[in-house]
């Protein structure tokens, strides 16, 4: 009977052999292939594989409609060293399912595809928050309100914008920096507000966010738009 030590010594051995003899293109195939998408800007982001260190990596791009058997090459990212890739425009119908896949080459090597989960712009873009505009006039402040713009143009040729395809609330708040203090002062789907009553001789900064019915999301809140009202 074997002792038990050895045993344990041969365990070893044969898990480490097991390591070594994996094959390369295991260890090189890229890592976390996945859509980061803002506003319908749909990106596709990618890590090196786990063996490598170096930057002297080249790496190859396709993307498809979920359905097709045929992937398309992405020519812009046909060896490249970034680790990211422009999808917009071959995923422009934000209703459409789509698959990106990366395969990479290193000093004679190459490893397998890494394909991404299927991705669907309409599900899953993020928001950012709208852009704000504030004019006072007299002891008021009109608020105007403009969502994000989109990669898509209009049969006019104009960018349409996250409206044309969610029902989004506008949500503005108002803070009054003498008394550090903020409140809501909007919530609907104007986007031109008028705030009155505030106080002369005081400092006011407003701040909008958007909120996205469908799913119940959330933007984040824009940066502070601030003016002051004289005496």
């Amino acid at each position: 009977m074997m002792p038990k030590h050895c045993f344990l010594c041969l365990l070893i051995v044969l898990l480490t052999s097991a390591t070594e003899m994996q094959p390369a293109h295991v260890s090189l195939k890229p890592q976390k292939v996945q859509f980061q998408s803002r506003n319908f800007h749909n990106i596709l982001h990618w890590q090196p594989g786990s063996s490598l260190t170096s930057n002297d990596s080249l790496y190859f791009v396709q993307y498809k409609i979920y359905g097709q058997r045929q992937w398309k090459d992405k020519i812009d990212c046909w060896g490249t060293t970034a680790l990211f890739c422009d999808l917009t425009n071959e995923t422009l119908n934000p209703y459409e399912p789509y698959y990106g896949r990366v395969m990479m080459t290193r000093a004679g090597s190459h490893s397998a595809w890494t394909r991404t989960p299927r991705f669907t712009p309409w599900w899953e873009t993020k928001l950012d928050p709208p852009a704000v505009t504030v004019t006072r006039v007299n002891t008021s402040l009109w608020v105007l309100l403009r969502p994000p713009e989109l990669p898509y143009r209009n049969q006019n040729g104009k960018n349409t914008t996250l409206e044309n395809y969610y029902d989004l609330v506008y949500r503005v708040f108002i803070i009054n920096n003498s008394l550090e203090k903020g409140q809501k002062a909007h919530e609907g789907t104007q986007r031109a507000v008028e705030i009155k009553g505030l106080t002369p001789h005081s400092s006011y900064c407003v701040v909008a966010e958007m909120r996205q019915l469908t799913f119940d999301r959330r933007s984040p809140r824009s940066k502070e738009s601030c003016v002051q009202i004289p005496p």
